[in-house]
């Protein structure tokens, strides 16, 4: 903005030699935008390469998973469940709900589990160590994890995938969403929900689809922007441990 009125400055003067500095300061100013919007261009690209090469891309060995999970979740929509929210007793670990029954985030579960991933083990273990992070709920909130219920509340759920640094930004832009990532909204009401982004796309907005429970039972709609969007996580599961030299040996 300074160098730009100081060309300004030079067009003050009248006459032929005003004229002529005008025309002047003008073909400078021109030069000088075409500089700058040149220069613009130039930083735009960097920073642009530069914030894809921060984001290390998922391995093969991830992409497989995200993969699988999206087939498994899919493969959800094949079951008949009855939505019951239900505080129920379970075993630990490993525990489930009656197969015919169930919330959207035991959609989710039992889609980990089917890929190797107890999200009632890890949700219970973080909780173990970290309870004061998780946030309180209900009208008498609990005092202490609780292997029954705590994997199936969404806001714990957030709070994991958050913590395991596996949360994504939450845009409006469908491109930004993949198959085998984790959407969560408020249904209105601070009532919230979750589901899983899935391989298949919609005839008519060309976005993937969402595998989700909202009362109906599994099923796989376009509901993406439906409602707010909450949270946006991938999560592979608990890093794999790793070997001593004694067992490589």
């Amino acid at each position: 903005m300074e160098l730009m009125n100081g060309f300004d400055t030079q067009t003050t003067s009248v006459g032929v030699g005003g004229d002529t500095r005008r025309r002047s300061g003008s073909m400078k100013q021109k030069l000088l935008w075409t500089a700058c919007a040149g220069l613009s261009g130039m930083l735009v690209v960097v920073c642009a390469v530069t914030t894809a090469e921060s984001k290390p891309a998922e391995s093969a060995t991830q992409q497989e998973f995200l993969k699988k999970l999206a087939a498994a979740a899919v493969e959800r929509t094949e079951h008949v469940v009855r939505y019951e929210p239900g505080y129920v007793g379970i075993p630990y670990p490993g525990g489930d709900v009656p197969a015919d029954t169930g919330v959207s985030t035991d959609e989710v579960i039992r889609a980990y589990r089917t890929v190797g991933v107890d999200l009632q083990k890890e949700v219970h273990e973080d909780m173990k160590k970290n309870f004061s992070e998780y946030p309180p709920i209900g009208a008498k909130p609990a005092k202490r994890p609780d292997t029954n219920i705590d994997h199936r509340r969404v806001p714990n759920l957030m709070v994991f995938f958050s913590r395991k640094r596996e949360a994504l930004a939450t845009t409006e832009r469908p491109e930004d969403y993949a198959p085998g990532d984790l959407v969560t909204w408020d249904l209105g009401g601070d009532v919230p929900h979750i589901g899983i982004v899935v391989d298949r796309r919609s005839p008519t907005s060309g976005r993937y689809l969402i595998v989700h429970n909202i009362g109906r039972g599994p099923k796989m709609e376009d509901v993406l922007f439906d409602w707010k969007i909450t949270g946006h996580y991938r999560y592979f599961g608990p890093p794999a441990p790793q070997q001593t030299s004694g067992e490589r040996n």
